[in-house]
C-alpha cells in the first residue's frame, strides 16, 4: 500500500471514531493490550530480528532501546490499559457562556482528527502513540524507521487484532510500509489529510519536519538536559540524582547530558561526582568531559565547544564549572533544548529563582530529569515531550490531541 493510500483509509476513518461511545473506545483499548500479551512471542521474534540487523551499526544503549523483553512488552500493554483507565478528553466543555437572549455558547474539545507520528527506534512508541491517539478520538498513522520497522510492523497487526476484536476498523491504526525519505516526506506535506504531524527521534529529524512540514508539525524530543548543583546543595542528594538522570537509561530524551557546578562547592563535589560516576563503576563508567576549571580538580576528558551543545544519548556527561546560579541560568538557558532541567539546591530562594528563569518545558528542584515521562505525569504513556511553547509543552497526553470548536444553541436566534 502506498502513503497516500494509506492516508485516504486513515481520513476515511475519522467518521467511525466521532460516533463512538467512551465504553466502546475502552474496550477497544483493553482488547488490544490483550492482544500485545498474546502475541509476544511473535513480537519478540521479529524484534530480535531487528535488533541483530542493528548490531554494529548502532551503540549498545540504542540497542537497548531498540531491544523488547516479555518485561517490555507486558508494560506496553499496561500502558495501553493505564490509557483506558484516564478520563475522555472529547465532547467535554471548557468554557460556557450564556448570552442574554438565550443563546448558549459551548467551548468544546473534540479531537483533531488524523495524527502522525514519524519515530526512530523505539517499538513502544508504537504501542503508547495508538492507544493516546484512539482515546483521544484520533486515527493513528504511524511511521517508524526501518532499524524497528519488522518489530512495529507486528504490534501494529497484534494491535489491529484487538480493534478487529472490539469490532472496530482495523484502519484506525495504520503503519506506513515505505521506511525511505520518500514517505516522511509524504507525511510532512499531506496537507488535507494528517491533521497534527509529531516527530519523535534525533535532531535531524526534528529539524527536517520544522523545515519542511506544511501540516501542523510538534518539536519534540531533543533533550540537552542540565542538571545544576548549587552551593546550598546536599551532595551526597546531588550524587544519588545525577547518577540517576544520567546512568538509569542514558538513550533517552529526559537523560542528563550537562552537569553544572557552582564553584564555591566544586572542589569538594566533583571528587564524589568521578567517584560515583567513574571509579565507583565496574560497568559502564561515565566519561566526563570537563571544562578548564573543573579539569584543573578532577581528572577527565577535555570537552569541546561542541559538547555543551551535544545529546549524547550515551554513559557521556559534560561538566562546567560556574560562579553562582546567575551564570548557571544564564548557561543553561543559552544551550538548552527547552526539554527538561533540574537544581540541587536547599535555599529556598536560589530554587525558586532557578524555576522562574529557565525557560525549559520542566523545572525541577532536587529530583532527577528522568521524571519527564507521561506515565510518571499521570498521563499513561505520552505521545512525545514537545519543547516548543504552542499548542503542547511537556509530555503529551490525551489533552494535548484534542483542539476545541465551539458548539452553539439557540431558539430561533438572529443578529
Amino acid at each position: 500500500m502506498t502513503t497516500k493510500e494509506l492516508l485516504i483509509k486513515a481520513k476515511n476513518a475519522k467518521a467511525e471514531l466521532n460516533m463512538l461511545s467512551v465504553d466502546e473506545i475502552n474496550g477497544a483499548l483493553l482488547a488490544m493490550a490483550d492482544s500485545l500479551v498474546e502475541n509476544t512471542e511473535k513480537i519478540l521474534e521479529k524484534n530480535a530480528e531487528d535488533v541483530e540487523a542493528a548490531r554494529g551499526t548502532m551503540s549498545d544503549v540504542m540497542i537497548d532501546r531498540l531491544s523488547l523483553t516479555k518485561e517490555r512488552i507486558a508494560a506496553m500493554a499496561q500502558g495501553v490499559r493505564d490509557v483506558a483507565a484516564l478520563p475522555c478528553p472529547v465532547g467535554r466543555v471548557l468554557e460556557r457562556i450564556e448570552r442574554g437572549d438565550g443563546l448558549v455558547i459551548e467551548k468544546t474539545s473534540v479531537a483533531l482528527g488524523v495524527v502522525a507520528i514519524i519515530y526512530e527506534s523505539r517499538p513502544n512508541v508504537t504501542s503508547d502513540a495508538a492507544a493516546l491517539a484512539i482515546k483521544s478520538g484520533n486515527v493513528c498513522v504511524l511511521r517508524c524507521g526501518k532499524e524497528a520497522h519488522k518489530s512495529a510492523e507486528v504490534i501494529v497487526i497484534a494491535l489491529q487484532d484487538g480493534l478487529e476484536k472490539a469490532g472496530l476498523s482495523r484502519d484506525l491504526v495504520l503503519l506506513v510500509e515505505d521506511t525511505t525519505r520518500q514517505s516522511a516526506n509524504e507525511l510532512m506535506t499531506a496537507d488535507g489529510y494528517v491533521d497534527l504531524l509529531i516527530p519523535r527521534g534525533g535532531k535531524g529529524l526534528i529539524s527536517a519536519c520544522v523545515k519542511n512540514a506544511t501540516v501542523p508539525c510538534i518539536q519534540t524530543g531533543t533533550g540537552i538536559c542540565h542538571i545544576y548543583v548549587d552551593g546550598s546543595a546536599d551532595l551526597d542528594m546531588a550524587v544519588k540524582i545525577i547518577e540517576n538522570a544520567k546512568t538509569s537509561r542514558p538513550s533517552v530524551c529526559n537523560a542528563e547530558e550537562v552537569c553544572v557546578v557552582d564553584s564555591a562547592i566544586a572542589d569538594k563535589f566533583l571528587p564524589m561526582l568521578k567517584k560515583a560516576l567513574v571509579d565507583g563503576r565496574e560497568t559502564n563508567p561515565v566519561e566526563l568531559r570537563l571544562d578548564t576549571r573543573a579539569a584543573e580538580i578532577i581528572v577527565g576528558t577535555a570537552a569541546s565547544d561542541s559538547d555543551f551543545d551535544t545529546e549524547f544519548l550515551d554513559y557521556i556527561l559534560a561538566v562546567k564549572v560556574v560562579d553562582g546560579v546567575d551564570e548557571a541560568i544564564a548557561h543553561i538557558n543559552a544551550h538548552s533544548t527547552n526539554h527538561s532541567e533540574a537544581i540541587i539546591a536547599n535555599d529556598p530562594a536560589t530554587a525558586e529563582k532557578f524555576t522562574k528563569s529557565i525557560d525549559s518545558s520542566a523545572v525541577y528542584v532536587n529530583a532527577s530529569t528522568r521524571f519527564t515521562d507521561g506515565g510518571e505525569f499521570g498521563l499513561g504513556c505520552e505521545m512525545g515531550i514537545s519543547t516548543q511553547k504552542l499548542h503542547a509543552r511537556g509530555p503529551m497526553g490525551l489533552n494535548e490531541l484534542n483542539t476545541y470548536k465551539y458548539i452553539i444553541k439557540g431558539n430561533g436566534n438572529i443578529r
